[in-house]
């Protein structure tokens, strides 16, 4: 179009219909199945499950890719939870009021069975309860992982409640349903229930032995009063928590519900709702007991003992929702570079881009197959060397994943450029989520002191992981240098324990990367394995993304991959 210039010259000038075109733009990543998409978790699900497992979870894989569940993802997030402590005539109410996008995620969650319905299925039979369940968290979580949370404490809470055969027998079912029935109301009247967890108080936090919240016997019934504050207590609309208090006998488990049977609302108070780096959508909050109504579960003075095993399902979900984090990022970063050209060709076929976004997919893959791997064993109670495995497996995997996650997403982020820093690409809301499973659960330090603790006093822990690492021996050189390495770390860690505390993290992290290269070797194609022990597990590994030593063909192997396919 031309028009005249001021000056009576005139001058070619862009109409307004070709300012505001776009192009260059990657499309949005919406309309992909996360599950079939996703090689390496299909993979282990065949592996660990079956063909009729990776079947099953074809329609949460589509509903989860849509363009819908994004949107109600990104709503959640943008409108957070409130609370209603008190109702219009002044009754204390402590209601936390929820967009209608955290129902709707939350009702497809309970509905696909990724609370407690595993328990269930797996005592009615299904020998893959767990994988199957694992794997559908992994994919459901690409929507938003905030409202995981209410969601994983209610698959946590099971085993701690089966330690009181009554309480788990009115409990469990409710747990289990596959309904979601939100509100306060009377838990018989309830067709599916909630579980959350109060632990850390504002003087202990991890330390749960200094906890200060008195539980007071109240012979008559056998129940018992709570008074105290708790600190971080997330999902506070749950039906029943699960918390530590100081009995006579010392720390104690207890059950609190918010509603007691005969109508009448629990001494359960919501002091406030916290203000959270990311985890939006989700509710935390403080809560004060002044007289609460209880019921013990076990013994009293054995309460850590009793919830270790809640603990235990909860950073197993630690592990899947940052591996689910660290799939979404790659998944979009992959995606854009496809999509994107910039100085004459597409970014996915530029030579240091193909390593970057093959270094995070690496790093994906590697995460992907030992999470399974301890879903697996979850699914095999009664086999001593998958129960010692776990025990020494899921603190190692719980330290090491999580805390590769913030810096994954962050290049994730990065290959995006700007629009990755910009809230409607989802980026940001992964990148505030990234650093949480670090945290829930036990931060770096104490679990990194948990695998030392499991290694001093549990012999049989080290056995099955060297059993375990054992089984990928004579396959890579590299490989097995780097398992001789690691087994002379822990010799001399263990036989000179003056340093010990100091070396944990160390410990940990190498621990974890060779179980992790281990399983890799057994189970990935080569070149994902190869680039994995090259980097990871050789001597003088830099950190920094994109700085793998691999050919095009190789990199480009493992980036397509990765890639979602629509």
């Amino acid at each position: 179009m031309t028009t005249p210039h001021p000056g009576g010259e005139r001058e070619s000038r862009p109409s307004r219909q070709e300012i505001r075109r776009s192009t260059n733009q990657a499309p949005p990543l919406v309309g992909h199945n996360v599950v079939t998409a996703d090689r390496a978790l299909s993979e282990a699900v065949l592996r660990h499950g079956s063909a009729e497992v990776l079947d099953s979870l074809v329609g949460i894989g589509a509903e989860a890719g849509s363009a819908e569940a994004r949107e109600h993802g990104m709503l959640a997030n943008e409108h957070h939870p409130v609370l209603r402590p008190f109702d219009r005539y002044g009754v204390r109410v402590d209601e936390v009021d929820f967009h209608p996008s955290w129902h709707w995620l939350m009702e497809r969650a309970i509905g696909h069975g990724l609370a407690a319905a595993a328990w269930q299925a797996q005592e009615d039979g299904d020998p893959h309860a767990h994988v199957r369940r694992a794997a559908g968290f992994m994919a459901w979580s690409h929507t938003e992982p905030g409202h995981g949370c209410p969601v994983s404490m209610t698959y946590a809470a099971v085993p701690a409640l089966r330690v009181d055969e009554a309480i788990a027998k009115e409990w469990v079912p409710r747990l289990a349903s596959r309904i979601y029935d939100p509100g306060l109301r009377r838990p018989d009247e309830k067709l599916g229930a909630l579980a959350g967890m109060g632990m850390t108080e504002k003087q202990g936090g991890s330390d749960v032995r200094a906890n200060v919240t008195r539980a007071v016997a109240v012979p008559e019934d056998g129940s018992y009063r709570l008074y105290g504050h708790k600190w971080f207590t997330s999902a506070p609309m749950n039906d029943v928590f699960l918390v530590l208090a100081q009995a006579d006998d010392g720390v104690t488990c207890f059950l609190v519900p918010r509603m007691l049977l005969d109508g009448t609302r629990n001494a359960l108070d919501v002091v406030r709702l916290k203000e959270k780096l990311g985890n939006r959508s989700n509710a935390s909050s403080e809560l004060e007991f002044d007289g609460t109504v209880a019921l013990r579960i076990g013994d009293e003075g054995r309460g850590v003992r009793t919830i270790i095993e809640m603990v235990a399902a909860t950073r197993l979900d630690c592990v899947l929702g940052s591996t689910s984090l660290m799939r979404k990022a790659v998944s979009e970063a992959a995606w854009h570079v496809a999509h994107r050209s910039a100085f004459g060709s597409l970014l996915v076929d530029k030579p240091l881009m193909q390593n970057v976004v093959a270094d995070l997919a690496v790093e994906t893959e590697a995460a992907t197959v030992l999470a399974m791997r301890l879903a697996a064993a979850v699914d095999r109670p009664d086999d001593a060397h998958e129960a010692a495995l776990r025990r020494i497996a899921l603190p190692l995997a719980k330290f090491w994943v999580c805390k590769r996650t913030p810096a994954m997403v962050a290049e994730a982020l990065e290959c995006l450029g700007g629009n990755g820093y910009v809230e409607e690409s989802g980026m940001p809301l992964l990148y505030r989520e990234a650093p949480l499973n670090s945290v829930w659960e036990g931060s770096g330090n104490v679990n990194a002191l948990d695998v030392l603790r499991a290694l001093g006093r549990e012999p049989e822990v080290l056995d099955a992981y060297l059993t375990e690492v054992g089984l990928a021996r004579g396959a890579d050189a590299r490989l097995d240098a780097a398992i001789d390495d690691t087994l002379a770390l822990i010799g001399g860690l263990l036989g000179d324990r003056s340093g010990l505390e100091r070396s944990a993290r160390r410990l940990a992290g190498r621990m974890a990367a060779l179980l992790q290269g281990t399983l890799l070797v057994r189970y990935a194609p080569e070149e994902v394995a190869d680039l994995f022990i090259a980097s990871r597990l050789s001597p003088g590994y830099d950190a920094t993304y994109g700085c793998l030593e691999a050919s095009g063909a190789e990199l480009r192997a493992v980036v397509q991959r990765a890639m979602p396919v629509l």
